[in-house]
């Protein structure tokens, strides 16, 4: 904090020797560019302070986001300033969205089971049993059940056991005439079984040249993969095929008992290389994020991007002080990289790896693996 203070306060001329390393890696007129966006953000220059988000660099005109890392002399060896002005937000959460959520989901759940049972006719039991499995598709097909506590999955898997129960009452029900709810439901369930397979299916045109190593061992289960819904790097083109892996502990959990890293099942495991290729870009000294918090870091936090001549694959938020290789080295197929952190853009710990060409994303195919990546699907590596 103190050194990016000196940094930015500093005059122009006095930049690069205040931040060599950042001037070898990026020049000294990338340097001197951002800078004065930086500047011409927040007006004229005023304090560092460090926040949840981040540190808050202010100024008169307003705020951004910045991380920094100095070397004990004061030297900035790492420096990344976001690109839009920082507004803090008016009210923090308390309540982790995983139970925010989990709360609506069992509402609905409990909601539609007693629906099945209050139903006046045959014709309406099936309308809503319809509806049910609508929603049944929808958490099993998008809502990756593994990633979820213990305590909702069964709540969610007994709701079930519970409708499919009320099958005892159809003897003594009318046969009804609600023929427009039973159209409902069954378009409901129509739907959500092709939007689930849709994206479960769904291939992007471009893969990668030739099919990787999968970079892991023992299970782990997808988080994010597959199309648009079931996928969150989607919509950036460079990342649309990536996928988001967190490991399974022996009960079939990411989470073992404990609340810091050490209880997530995939942090600190080995992370190997998945291809032959150049290493082009990798860092080691982004610290590790609090569970469910993200501040201001490098998005992809420590990582290793390797060039095999044909595409660059990407291996990101790997554990501080783990990383095995530097810029330049040549690395092959099966070689340690680094071990799983929570480094960077991530809420827990997770290895996110894509592959991309010209700036394009590009499907991901494994040796020994067959069938798609998808969320929800568990690998046995």
């Amino acid at each position: 904090m103190q050194a990016l203070s000196r940094f930015l306060a500093a005059k122009p001329e006095e930049w690069p020797s205040l931040a060599p390393r950042v001037t070898d890696e990026i020049g000294a007129d990338a340097l001197r560019r951002i800078v004065h966006a930086t500047i011409a953000r927040t007006g004229e220059f005023v304090t560092v302070t460090d926040s949840p988000d981040g540190l808050i660099v202010s100024g008169a005109k307003g705020q951004v986001r910045a991380w920094a890392q100095a070397a004990p002399d004061g030297e900035i060896t790492a420096l990344r300033i976001e690109g839009a002005r920082y507004r803090p937000p008016r009210h923090r959460r308390r309540l982790p969205a995983p139970v925010t959520w989990a709360a609506y989901l069992i509402l609905v759940t409990l909601w539609n089971v007693l629906t099945v049972w209050t139903a006046s006719d045959r014709i309406a039991w099936l309308g809503n049993m319809a509806t049910l499995a609508a929603i049944y598709v929808i958490v099993e097909g998008c809502g990756a059940p593994a990633q979820q506590p213990r305590p909702l999955r069964r709540t969610v898997e007994a709701g079930a056991v519970a409708a499919l129960a009320s099958v005892w009452r159809l003897p003594g029900l009318p046969a009804g005439h609600g023929a427009l709810r039973l159209a409902v439901g069954i378009a409901l369930l129509a739907g959500a079984v092709w939007l689930v397979a849709a994206a479960r299916l769904h291939r992007w045109r471009a893969p990668v040249s030739r099919p990787l190593l999968f970079p892991l061992e023992g299970t782990w289960y997808v988080v994010q993969g597959g199309g648009r819904v079931l996928n969150h790097h989607a919509h950036v083109p460079e990342q649309r095929g990536a996928l988001d892996l967190v490991g399974l502990g022996r009960h079939g959990t990411r989470v073992r008992p404990g609340r810091d890293l050490t209880a997530y099942a995939a942090y600190g495991r080995p992370v190997r290389s998945p291809c032959d290729g150049r290493v082009i870009s990798a860092a080691d000294t982004v610290q590790d994020q609090k569970p469910g918090e993200i501040r201001y870091q490098p998005p992809y936090g420590n990582h290793v991007f390797i060039d095999t001549g044909r595409e660059i694959v990407k291996l990101a938020h790997l554990r501080p002080g783990s990383v095995t290789v530097a810029k330049g080295d040549m690395v092959g197929a099966g070689q340690l990289l680094g071990e799983v952190g929570n480094t960077g853009n991530t809420t827990e710990p997770h290895l996110h790896i894509h592959a991309e060409r010209d700036g394009v994303g590009l499907g991901l195919e494994f040796t020994g693996l067959s069938g798609r990546l998808h969320r929800g699907r568990k690998i046995r590596a």
